[in-house]
């Protein structure tokens, strides 16, 4: 198999191109908005800040990929397969590279390799598809392949230079990148994009939101959420305290989240945090100490409300038994 390509790139962001006949296809077995979502898009700000497409922060400085990332590592476990978003040829493939999470840009066992397990697709017109960080032993195609539209490539995996499991789209047009939601680059700072973009149907933007959700009878560890291994419902009868946490994505600062509990009585708990800054992913908890006999049986309601500028941008609700 020859070497893939670095992730990261030294070239600037493309200049704006002229209409293609390139139409890209979505590129994973998930459900956009239910078992998959987009964690990070183009970053269109030539400086030190970061822009995406539609003029928010969905996006990191320097980021030239689309980020589709699974909420749980137990999803990767599960196996969700990565398809070719268009008809190509493999010009490149890797394999061999564990699923861990990186250490960081200076990590020195991805060093050259920061895409990970992956494969590289060149189409007509001088246009390339890259997928990276693909699952370790998932690769399904070798150099000289051509695919169609739609054809399992591998599965999202946590190889390179990578903090969650997801997949790393790459477009480019001659070798220089291009936003698949708005490939003349210049950023529309609207969450339709352009009319011109790549994609056979339209991809809707979220700029934030929740990813799951649970019970539980303690505060859980992130690295447990993150597993997919914190919800712990339904709790039995008599527990000593009932948790409800959330675990959501693109928060920024000034963003505000209530979380509220009912129980069979009524309002057991309910909070509203001010975020004081933007994070790519993150969790809040809320609770309560059960006293005496313990929490009673019945049916137990949660609810999340995520809040941007007096606007809810998204909802979390979940219910549970206690027998």
């Amino acid at each position: 198999m020859h070497r893939l390509p670095i992730l990261a790139f030294a070239t600037s962001l493309a200049a704006p191109v002229a209409a293609s006949e390139l139409v890209l296809d979505w590129p994973l077995d998930c459900t956009l908005g239910e078992t998959c979502h987009i964690q990070q898009y183009v970053d269109h700000d030539p400086g030190a800040s970061m822009r995406d497409y539609t003029c928010n922060g969905l996006t990191y400085d320097g980021h030239k990929g689309t980020d589709i990332a699974l909420p749980y590592l137990s999803d990767m476990v599960d196996g969700v397969s990565v398809l070719a978003a268009a008809d190509g040829t493999v010009v490149g493939a890797r394999d061999g590279m564990t699923d861990r999470y990186s250490l960081g840009r200076d990590d020195p066992a991805i060093a050259g390799r920061e895409c990970g397990n992956g494969v590289l697709l060149r189409h007509p017109g001088g246009w390339e598809t890259q997928y990276c960080h693909m699952k370790n032993g998932s690769i399904q195609v070798a150099t000289g392949d051509k695919v169609k539209s739609g054809t399992p490539l591998g599965q999202v995996g946590l190889s390179g230079s990578t903090q969650f499991p997801h997949l790393h789209l790459s477009v480019r047009l001659d070798g220089r990148p291009v936003d698949p939601f708005t490939p003349d680059m210049i950023a529309k700072c609207a969450p339709s994009g352009g009319t011109d973009a790549l994609w056979r149907e339209q991809i809707p933007y979220q700029a934030g939101g929740f990813l799951g959700s649970g019970f539980s009878n303690q505060i859980p560890k992130f690295g447990a959420i993150k597993a997919g291994e914190a919800d712990l419902s339904p709790l039995p009868a008599g527990s000593s305290a009932l948790v409800f946490w959330v675990y959501a994505f693109g928060s920024r600062s000034g963003d505000s989240m209530t979380l509220r509990i009912d129980g069979p009585d009524g309002v057991i708990i309910e909070q509203t945090d001010l975020l004081e800054k933007g994070q790519a992913q993150l969790f809040r908890a809320t609770g309560k100490r059960m006293r005496g006999t313990g929490l009673p049986a019945g049916t137990y309601s949660a609810t999340a409300t995520l809040s941007r500028a007096g606007e809810v941008i998204d909802r979390e609700t979940r219910q549970m038994i206690v027998e």
